[in-house]
């Protein structure tokens, strides 16, 4: 988990400065992620861990398609979400973007309710619920 940590901070760097994730990272967090898997769980880990990042990487499409989410965001969200308990997804992505809509409010507030710009780098808010995690919060 302290490389997830370390990878979603690297996604952060990148996110807010360039307002992208590269494919690279991405890639490198599921390669991770599968030998995580794989190292605690054996053979069925891997595969349960390329299931769940493929599940909601699949739900969530229809919101990149309509402009909802960014192309990284989804699959920064899919590739995280291999890394927690099945159970316990949910509650991460629920968690995630109700911290983003948080401070998409609090940005569309300072700006005097004008909507202008690009919205909100959700690398961030999945930072911050994969620490709720951890703590123990959900």
């Amino acid at each position: 988990m302290a490389a997830l940590g370390a990878f979603l901070v690297a996604a952060c760097n990148y996110d807010y400065r360039e307002k992208r994730i590269p494919n690279y990272l991405i890639i490198w967090m599921a390669i991770a992620g599968v030998g995580w898997r794989l190292w605690n769980e054996g053979a069925p880990g891997e595969f349960w861990y390329l299931g769940q990042a493929v599940l909601v990487v699949a739900i969530l499409y229809p919101f990149f398609k309509i402009g909802g989410l960014g192309a990284g965001d989804v699959k920064l969200l899919g590739v995280t979400a291999g890394y927690l308990p099945a159970e316990k997804i949910l509650a991460f992505l629920f968690c995630s973007l109700l911290v983003a809509a948080m401070i998409s409010l609090v940005k569309f507030w300072k700006k005097g309710g004008e909507r202008r710009g690009r919205g909100v780098c959700l690398s961030g808010p999945v930072l911050v619920s994969v620490l709720l995690f951890l703590g123990g919060v959900y």
